[in-house]
């Protein structure tokens, strides 16, 4: 850094450094090495109108009107035959092939208008059989596919219970159909849309067909439609309109893909259920029966199956105001738009403190140039976050000043390059991380979700790493035990800690 620049920058970091004055510098870690994650117990309900009776401090603060929550698992509650240290790997070779996908959907859309397509007058939506928000359990998604948390619904009349990867990067909802050209192998029955009674084929005409990105028509004028993903994998069929149904509610009018020749990392899921923030997500074409609001938790993947993950939709997803589960408080921050890219859901970062010193970067880092490069995005399907190489070179030697007391390994490991021996220990001290977003939302990070164990014989490394590409991703480590609440209806995004 040059002298003219460091007296520029001073001034900001002499600001953030009284702003957050008062940080706690260091906090306790328990040492637990890498363990198997829980199996998925079948016995426990996904959707259930039991939960209505339970208050936030467990799944949500719900509202007079009937709210239904889905349960999420990991799908590495799936694997019931790979070691931790395997699991651990393909997660990590997953969450590569992960990014690269989003850098290639950013990629792709920088370089088209820039112009979101408005939904016409008229067009057909999503209809609720009753009122009110619903929710639903969250299951990672390691042995399923391409996502890592997914969760049970229900698909057509009568329905068919279907295991679905949940992803909050993604926009299109689409299942595999019969008669299979080429389908992956998935745990559930491949659907078969003749016996559905609710099928409906979309006429290439229709508003909603014009809305994909990459559509067509076949000999019957119904529309068709393709969604690749950045690691190779694609979906490609007929898009329709379809009931899917809950335990206490049904949603008809669903617009949804019909795959019939599918091919990548989904094996084992039987769909996809888009929740990013496009038109054609589930939560934009439910907007008007939820409120175009949703949350979620994921819970610690080792921490038992006592502690659950779960996404509600709904006024049930949003917490009384001003407080949150186990005496927690709800921050929010502004939901920022990205003119070039919809399907994302942007935050502003204002900065990062490592120790209760704020790390020397200047904002512009983390900000959407006007190209509709860079930015951050907080995202459920991307494990480890990511940061601008500047930001994340800072942060990781803020880190490594503040544990000169532990043993760190001359080698990294895969994707992390700050690891440390803790074999032997039962609880370090390590230094506080905080994400300081805008309008005052600081969000402090337990160090479970910062300093992670990656092998069973005490190897943990620093949970983040650095990217080239522009973006910065919050990952769903860093996400675990906070409940997210993605509001667009409000453009904010909350964060509750302790709040599964």
């Amino acid at each position: 850094m040059g002298r003219a620049s460091f007296f520029v920058l001073f001034p900001f970091f002499l600001l953030l450094s009284s702003a957050y004055a008062d940080l706690v510098s260091h906090q306790t870690l328990v040492v637990r090495p890498l363990s198997s994650p829980p199996i998925l117990d079948s016995s426990i309900p996904w959707s259930d109108t039991l939960f209505e009776a339970e208050s936030f401090s467990d799944l949500g603060s719900l509202s007079a009107s009937a709210s239904l929550f889905l349960r999420l698992e990991h799908r590495d509650s799936l694997a019931y035959n790979s070691t931790p240290a395997e699991l651990f790997s393909l997660r990590l070779n997953r969450d590569a092939a992960r990014v690269d996908f989003i850098a290639s959907h950013v990629a792709h859309r920088r370089h088209r208008s820039g112009r979101r397509t408005r939904r016409p007058e008229g067009s057909s939506g999503a209809v609720m059989s009753r009122p009110g928000g619903f929710s639903s359990p969250l299951v990672s998604g390691l042995s399923q596919g391409s996502g890592e948390y997914f969760t049970r619904v229900g698909v057509g009349t009568p329905a068919r219970p279907m295991s679905m990867v949940v992803d909050t990067g993604s926009d299109i909802v689409w299942i595999q159909c019969s008669p299979c050209r080429r389908c992956y192998s998935q745990a559930d029955p491949i659907f078969d849309p003749r016996t559905s009674s609710s099928f409906a084929g979309l006429p290439c005409s229709s508003p909603i067909c014009r809305q994909l990105d990459i559509s067509g028509c076949n000999s019957r004028q119904t529309c068709l439609y393709q969604v690749s993903y950045g690691d190779g994998s694609f979906t490609v069929g007929d898009f329709s309109t379809e009931t899917l149904a809950f335990r206490s509610a049904t949603i008809g009018r669903v617009a949804l893909g019909c795959g019939h020749d599918n091919e990548g990392l989904f094996a084992g899921a039987a769909g996809l259920l888009g929740l990013g923030r496009g038109d054609l997500s589930f939560p934009s074409q439910a907007g008007r029966i939820f409120g175009q609001r949703f949350s979620y938790c994921l819970a610690d993947r080792q921490a038992g199956s006592t502690q659950g993950s779960s996404l509600v939709f709904g006024d049930a997803a949003l917490p009384p105001t001003g407080t949150g589960a186990a005496g927690g408080t709800v921050i929010y921050t502004p939901m920022v738009t990205n003119p070039r890219l919809g399907t994302f859901y942007y935050v502003e970062l204002a900065g990062i403190s490592v120790g209760g010193t704020p790390i020397p970067v200047p904002t512009s880092e983390f900000q959407i140039s006007s190209d509709g490069s860079g930015g951050v995005i907080v995202d459920s399907g991307t494990s480890v976050t990511r940061l601008v190489q500047p930001a994340y070179e800072a942060m990781r030697d803020a880190f490594r000043s503040g544990t000169t007391h532990l043993r760190r390994t001359t080698g990294g490991f895969s994707l992390f390059d700050t690891c440390y021996d803790l074999s032997g220990q039962t609880v370090v001290k390590v230094p506080t991380v905080v994400f300081h977003f805008s309008r005052g939302a600081d969000l402090s990070l337990p160090a479970t979700n910062y300093l992670i164990p990656v092998n069973s014989n005490g190897l943990f490394c620093f949970a983040f790493a650095g990217t080239t590409g522009g973006l910065s991703i919050i990952g769903n480590i860093q996400q675990q035990g906070i409940r997210v609440v993605l509001d667009s209806a409000g453009s904010r995004v909350g964060f509750i800690p302790h709040a599964c």
